[in-house]
């Protein structure tokens, strides 16, 4: 995807065997056409606050983040914390798409603002189905301001 063309969905994830498993189930779905893949928090605040290799993009921000929990670098609460006390970016849904099932992991992700913590299915199948769920209703049934 070039760095300079609107973006719908920014995914946030550090396996690429998740990363490819929700591109592929949203392709099926026809979501991906519009979407971005970062590894880590870092390139997702890079991306969201055009800093980095990603400066010189255009000023639209992506109508939903799939967000994981656990990476490298920057952590998805991280991320959450910093795009929720943002103005520019507080109204973008966020999903956080993990595989932590720990309470503390879940109310500190509502406390910092989540729209949505979704526990990441181990099956192949199910997992495509709660990431194409997820792309159908934040992109196509939600409103947003």
């Amino acid at each position: 995807m070039e760095l300079f063309e609107e973006v719908d969905i920014l995914l946030v994830e550090d396996s690429p065997n998740d990363a490819e498993l929700a591109i592929r189930a949203l392709k099926k779905r026809g979501f991906a056409n519009k979407m971005l893949w970062v590894k880590d928090g870092e390139q997702a605040i890079n991306y969201l606050f055009r800093r980095g290799e990603y400066s010189q993009h255009d000023e639209a921000s992506p109508k939903l983040v799939l967000l994981d929990l656990k990476m490298p670098r920057v952590d998805g609460m991280e991320v959450l914390r910093v795009m929720k006390e943002d103005q520019r970016t507080r109204r973008i849904p966020v999903v956080m798409l993990t595989s932590s099932q720990e309470e503390r992991d879940v109310a500190q992700s509502y406390d910092l603002g989540v729209n949505s913590y979704v526990v990441k299915p181990m099956d192949f199948g199910e997992m495509a189905d709660v990431v194409c769920q997820a792309g159908s209703y934040w992109l196509g049934v939600n409103r947003t301001p």
